[in-house]
């Protein structure tokens, strides 16, 4: 039974395939310059028959092919549909709809110009993510330890931080010189809140012992906040990234249509306004893949940071 589920995504790739070759093309699709889908297809055959060669000797990537093999032959199943939907038989609306053959092809002739995007994207993620992370722990660092910080923060954290960041285009678009400038600050603004709110949340729910024995022991102020309060409270700083992290996808998209003339999220919008929907469905692939791997690494990097917490919170 085990060898029959691993080998159903070869049977649903063998079976895409044929549809592709076997059934003819649409006339109201506008045809493609290679059959990018059919190479898609072999291209993830020929890697799905090595990850099966190397698990023959590593039971730890055996076991994931047969948990996983279901998805992928189902994965596989759906984009025979939707190739047929479109490409062969026209079912769904042409202009909406393109083939994908045509998607697959935007992602390797516009290559270059996507990539710059992507670059331009990461960019403005880097600078807004860094500066809200570590103004949104250091809030929350004082917020949770100083009474007096807190007295007078706090209420601003809880009126201001609720806004939602895109709400201040109008302001941020007067007080900074720059898109670049104006982009990074929304993105930091939308990772601020929910690490400021997350950590201080944190610091507050560590048991009181935890510093009274530490006290006992001789430690001080700074030693009590960095090595006793900053550990324990680290669950919390992690769920506030990550918080942080998906409302500042949201925002990047939106802070790119401030006069930007690059980033994923322009292009995205930029090829929608020219019904271009090859070219919007290729560059909502590509966010898709790029935050998917974002936030799976910062997965990795709370789960080897917090080895004591691994698993706790899955992704």
């Amino acid at each position: 039974m085990k060898h029959f589920i691993k080998a159903l995504p070869v049977l649903s790739i063998l079976l895409a395939l044929a549809c592709d070759f076997l059934l003819p093309d649409s006339i109201q699709h506008p045809v493609a310059e290679h059959p990018y889908f059919a190479w898609a297809l072999l291209l993830g055959l020929a890697v799905y028959l090595i990850a099966l060669l190397v698990s023959l000797g590593r039971t730890k990537i055996r076991e994931k092919l047969e948990y996983s093999a279901l998805f992928y032959a189902g994965a596989v199943l759906f984009f025979n549909i939707l190739n047929l939907l479109t490409a062969k038989f026209a079912v769904l609306p042409v202009l909406y709809f393109p083939s994908l053959d045509r998607v697959f092809g935007v992602l390797v002739e516009d290559s270059a110009f996507l990539a710059t995007c992507l670059a331009y994207s990461a960019r403005l993620l880097l600078i807004g993510w860094v500066g809200g992370a570590v103004v949104g722990m250091l809030t929350g660092i004082g917020i949770g330890f100083n009474k007096t910080f807190a007295y007078w923060v706090q209420p601003l954290v809880r009126v201001l931080g609720p806004i939602p960041s895109t709400a201040w285009i109008p302001l941020v678009l007067i007080a900074f010189p720059t898109a670049v400038s104006a982009s990074s600050f929304l993105i930091a603004l939308a990772v601020w809140f929910p690490t400021t709110v997350l950590t201080s949340s944190g610091i507050a729910s560590i048991p009181n012992s935890y510093f009274e024995v530490s006290s006992t022991l001789g430690a001080g102020s700074f030693y009590r906040i960095a090595k006793v309060g900053i550990p324990a409270a680290m669950p919390h700083m992690f769920l506030g990234l990550f918080n942080g992290t998906c409302s500042s996808f949201i925002t990047l998209v939106t802070a790119e249509m401030l006069g930007a003339k690059y980033g994923i999220g322009w292009y995205v919008n930029w090829q929608k306004e020219m019904m271009a929907y090859a070219n919007v469905y290729a560059g909502l692939l590509i966010i898709a893949v790029t935050f998917f791997i974002l936030i799976t690494l910062l997965f990795k990097f709370r789960d080897r940071v917090l080895a004591w917490q691994k698993g706790v919170i899955k992704w």
